[in-house]
């Protein structure tokens, strides 16, 4: 019983490995041909930045209140005991010497590669009013922020990358746009009004009516955004002279699109986002449209902190639709994108509470889960349907008399007037527009295979209509000639099991899909209880 248990369980062994062998062989056809790649899920990466001390007014001493530990590390003495603190541990921490490069090479720097790999990226700027979020993002003509520098160096990767010669044409556009009070205002078209945003049946955000600008150069960047930045909603503050009133987007999408066969497409996107700070109303002294401008922000910014608990939570909905920024954070949050969130904090006493709940709020986002996968796909046929001329199609005239009236059928079914010029030709790319994206994946796969197994032939691509048919159609024969050879390998099961006694019963003995080809010509076994039934009964006299 001992060995006769072991065999079994290693017959469940050797079942279970060739199943895994499979399902990981079909894995990888099927990451070769989709349309999208999945990386292994990324965690929304949160960074510390610490605002430089500013004395108080009116001569009144303000101690700072927030230490760093180390690189990745803080503390924060409590306001009511000093010698308590509350630590905290992030990806990043940048102290009150950190500069505008330490920030943007250590930790927006590195997630400008994935656009080139057709996924997306967010960087986000979060805290209280007066942290200098708006700094960090933008900064000034001697401190450039995150943004500036972003795309200077996007900029410069796609010219590298589209150069000629690349197997890739690469182009930028950016969009700039704010919400403001719940509205979805185009900073490029302030004319354009409140826009509505949309979601397509992939689960991508989409806003209809935004501006789009091409951009090629850091100088096409500043002749766009520098206007549209005048644009954004700002105001006086007791805590700030130009407080921002809104979230202000940046969407920078690059477009890839492969210059030879299969003719691939790419499409990553980069969100730059500054977000308004929270303010509290009895230290800002807000009032009037000011008041009504704090409570929209306050809104959404509770919104994102209920966004955040859900996705930690696992809970069924996701609160992304009882806000306009949550919904635009569909991506960077709980998304498809690799996110970073810069936490800009005040070290003064007097945002403490402000400092906590910003910390709080980056020690939850950094738990949050993206799934950030590749879009790629078959580019459209932007050409339309090529009709080929009966002399292209037919080939030349040796070709032609060597074929039949039968075979000279095959192909257009159309004649069509052959060109006037030689300079009308059709060349290769305007030839393979014009094919199904399935047909061209097919052939590019059987390309590989038949490259694989060494064959001298020409590639398919290359070859004409008349003999990819044929060869689709050999293809196809040797497909049915296998489903043909398991039936018949089933009738000698069955031929066996009658001549056991054994016999299948009439129900069963047809299987469900028997070729049209074997119905007529199958084997019919004889109803007999025994091999010599047949012979007996020939001897018997009438």
């Amino acid at each position: 019983m001992a060995a006769g248990g072991s065999t079994q369980q290693r017959r469940r062994e050797m079942a279970a490995a060739s199943a895994a062998a499979i399902s990981g062989a079909g894995r990888c056809r099927l990451s070769k041909i989709g349309a999208t790649r999945r990386p292994p899920p990324a965690r929304v990466r949160v960074a510390v930045r610490l605002r430089p001390f500013v004395d108080g007014t009116a001569g009144a001493s303000d101690p700072p209140c927030v230490r760093g530990m180390d690189s990745c590390s803080l503390e924060i003495a409590n306001w009511r005991n000093h010698q308590e603190t509350l630590k905290y541990q992030f990806d990043a921490f940048y102290g009150e010497r950190s500069t505008q490069q330490d920030i943007y090479a250590g930790s927006v720097q590195p997630i400008l590669r994935h656009l080139l790999e057709g996924q997306n990226a967010s960087v986000l700027a979060y805290g209280p009013t007066g942290a200098g979020k708006t700094h960090t993002m933008l900064g000034s003509p001697e401190q450039p922020g995150v943004i500036p520098r972003a795309l200077m160096d996007l900029l410069q990767l796609t010219r590298e990358e589209g150069a000629e010669g690349r197997p890739w044409a690469l182009s930028v556009t950016m969009s700039y746009l704010e919400i403001y009070q719940e509205k979805v205002l185009d900073l490029l078209d302030p004319a354009s009004g409140d826009l509505v945003i949309r979601e397509d049946c992939r689960g991508n955000i989409l806003i209809p009516g935004l501006s789009q600008k091409p951009i090629s150069s850091f100088a096409d960047f500043e002749r766009h955004f520098l206007p549209a930045s005048r644009n954004r909603t700002v105001g006086a503050t007791r805590l700030n002279q130009r407080s921002s009133r809104s979230h202000a987007v940046l969407l920078v999408k690059v477009d890839q699109r492969e210059r030879l066969a299969p003719f691939r497409q790419r499409e990553g996107k980069l969100y730059l986002i500054d977000l308004a700070g929270s303010e509290d109303n009895r230290r800002t002294g807000n009032k009037g449209l000011r008041l009504k401008e704090s409570g929209a922000i306050n809104t959404s910014l509770f919104v994102l902190g209920k966004v955040v608990d859900a996705l930690n939570q696992g809970l069924p909905r996701v609160p992304y639709r009882d806000s306009k920024l949550t919904r635009l954070l569909q991506d960077s949050l709980g998304g498809s994108a690799h996110s970073i969130l810069i936490a800009n904090i005040a070290p003064e006493r007097r945002f403490y509470l402000d400092t906590v709940s910003a910390l709080n709020f980056a020690a939850r986002s950094k738990e949050v889960i993206n799934r950030p996968f590749t879009n790629e796909s078959l580019q459209p046929h932007a050409l339309g349907p090529v009709k080929l001329s009966q002399k292209e199609l037919l080939g030349p005239p040796e070709a032609k008399r060597a074929r039949g009236p039968e075979e000279e059928e095959i192909g257009s079914p159309e004649p069509m007037a052959a060109p006037a010029s030689a300079s009308q030709k059709l060349s290769p790319l305007q030839k393979l527009s014009s094919m199904d994206p399935a047909m061209l994946e097919r052939l590019l796969s059987l390309d590989r295979l038949l490259a694989s197994q060494g064959s001298q032939g020409a590639p398919l691509l290359s070859t004409p209509k008349r003999e990819r048919m044929v060869l689709m159609k050999t293809v196809e024969e040797k497909d049915l000639e296998i489903e043909a050879a398991l039936e018949l390998g089933l009738d000698h099961i069955s031929l066996i099991l009658s001549n056991r006694g054994l016999r299948r019963s009439k129900k069963n003995w047809r299987p469900r899909c028997w070729p049209r080809r074997l119905r007529k010509r199958r084997t019919i076994v004889p109803q007999c209880s025994g091999p010599f039934h047949i012979a007996q009964s020939q001897g018997q006299s009438p």
